[in-house]
């Protein structure tokens, strides 16, 4: 199996990879850092199990992640599983290349983008699967299209949790147009987990948020068998927790919201599609 991974060079994306590949699976890191990917590959490659690659995949530009995209199908064909990982945190207001908010347009419009050009590589296998990370940090956000582009007041919180609701609307509104296709879509929350993620947060913070924090091979484990398990085969448009309630918010459930969000994304990026 065929098994791309976004941000697999570090935290819950490599520790992903390493299961996997233990497990004898192909695995394709897409990482923005491409000295970190070739370090990453190199420890993965040392368990002498599996197959690993690498592409570049930059989630902060649409244009990159169109041209990855492409290189993508036109070096593999078929995709099995494609794991939307990736994801930032940031304390300050800052904007893609294509001057979108950076939390909304990395873990989430990207990811958009990026899935929307692999559908065609993932209907050539017998069963695909996608997997998206949401986080239970989508209960601080909402969808405002006017904040897409963060003008006025900027809370960080709020925006990760809007890009983080947003990854669950995506795979609520994919796994409903998907349903009868070969696709399933599935979203999960990895728990309070010591990844990078947090990587930003002032020092003192970090100190005592970490103690409650679990090593990212905990929702690697859940994130596996969402990716290649036969538990997962028929399941879709399911969210899930690695170690904590998978409480969704009133947001989370509103379809006609996943719907409406699913159409606006297709306008913002349809020149890259």
């Amino acid at each position: 199996m065929k098994i791309l991974i976004t941000g697999a060079n570090t935290g819950i994306g490599f520790a992903s990879a390493e299961q996997l590949v233990k497990q004898g699976q192909h695995v394709i890191l897409a990482c923005r850092n491409i000295q970190k990917a070739q370090d990453a590959q190199k420890k993965l490659r040392s368990l002498n199990q599996g197959q690993v690659d690498i592409v570049s995949l930059d989630l902060n530009s649409l244009v990159s992640t169109q041209k990855t995209a492409d290189e993508i199908a036109d070096r593999y064909g078929v995709l099995d599983v494609l794991i939307n990982n990736a994801g930032v945190f940031s304390k300050t207001k800052q904007r893609t290349k294509d001057g979108f908010e950076q939390q909304f347009g990395v873990n989430y419009l990207g990811h958009f983008l990026l899935t929307q050009k692999l559908l065609p590589v993932l209907r050539q296998a017998p069963q695909a699967r996608i997997v998206h990370l949401a986080s239970i940090a989508h209960w601080a956000g909402s969808i405002k299209p006017h904040t897409f582009h963060a003008k006025g007041f900027y809370n960080p919180v709020f925006y990760y949790g809007q890009s983080k609701l947003a990854n669950l609307l995506f795979s609520n509104a994919l796994a409903e147009q998907m349903a009868a296709s070969s696709i399933t879509n599935n979203a999960l929350h990895p728990g309070g987990v010591a990844s990078d993620i947090y990587r930003d947060l002032p020092k003192p913070v970090y100190g005592v948020m970490k103690l409650g924090l679990v090593p990212t091979s905990v929702p690697a484990k859940l994130i596996c068998q969402m990716a290649i398990g036969d538990e997962w085969a028929n399941r879709n448009a399911e969210y899930v927790s690695a170690h904590m309630p998978n409480w969704k918010s009133p947001h989370a459930k509103n379809q006609q919201l996943a719907r409406e969000l699913y159409a606006q994304s297709m306008t913002l990026v349809e020149k890259f599609l």
